[in-house]
């Protein structure tokens, strides 16, 4: 497959036979090229050596088996003070996904930048963005989605993929089309100023929202409901006695 008939998304695709991580390479490439990489452009691999979720954690998948890719877009109609409107619309276009393959399955997005089922994570985003001065540059999205594997590493507590799920193989390119198809969406709906949609949409999805559930809060165990994400991105809890934290990545943890 050498393009897909979208209007941004997967026009063109770069596919390597293996790579370190897609995220790496996109970024070397707009780097080398000062930017100018043709938006939309899908860098995919059926092996990543290296695969990166956020900070430390590493993805881990089955070469031949998933989806790993990264796409490379420029939503400068975004100020930089809103960059995590552009996780919803990625992690909206996941689920916008998913729920057309699985319309009955309990699709939610896990606080920052995970796709679950039920209590299980069948894909991870890494977003990676370049600011220039007060202007959003490029974002680079980084997905991983367990579509075809079965048996995973004994150190992922809780992985599952679209075939346990299914019974049922799936065609990896067109789920790569259904998928960039889905997220397409939601980045027009974005760069379309549709905010408000996208903001209520993402409280819709969101694992565990209003709920009231432990989470380990700065080594703590605390007792809490998620409220709300923040502007900037931060996990809005309120705990016992009515007090409110602002939680940034890794500063809390979801105990499941």
């Amino acid at each position: 497959m050498d393009y897909i008939k979208n209007k941004i998304i997967a026009r063109k695709i770069i596919v390597l036979k293996t790579i370190d991580s897609t995220n790496n390479y996109a970024m070397e490439k707009l780097r080398a090229k000062n930017g100018k990489i043709t938006e939309g452009t899908v860098i995919i691999t059926k092996k990543q050596t290296a695969g990166r979720g956020q900070t430390s954690n590493v993805w881990e998948s089955e070469p031949g088996k998933n989806l790993t890719f990264s796409i490379i877009l420029y939503p400068f109609f975004i100020e930089p003070s809103q960059q995590f409107l552009f996780n919803k619309a990625i992690s909206l276009g996941i689920i916008d996904f998913l729920k057309k393959v699985f319309p009955d399955a309990d699709l939610k997005i896990k606080w920052p930048n995970d796709i679950y089922v039920g209590n299980k994570k069948i894909a991870g985003i890494l977003i990676e963005n370049i600011i220039k001065g007060k202007e959003f540059s490029c974002s680079v999205a980084g997905i991983g989605l367990n579509v075809n594997q079965m048996k995973f590493n004994k150190n992922i507590s809780n992985p599952v993929s679209m075939k346990q799920i299914g019974k049922k193989n799936y065609a990896i390119d067109k789920c790569l089309e259904n998928l960039c198809l889905q997220i397409e969406k939601r980045y027009l709906q974005l760069k379309n100023g549709s905010h408000k949609k996208i903001n209520s949409d993402y409280l819709d999805s969101l694992f565990r929202y209003k709920q009231l559930h432990y989470f380990r809060y700065k080594n703590k165990k605390i007792n809490a409901k998620i409220t709300g994400v923040s502007d900037y991105g931060e996990l809005l809890l309120t705990g016992e006695n009515n007090k409110k934290l602002k939680c940034i990545f890794k500063e809390v943890d979801y105990i499941l």
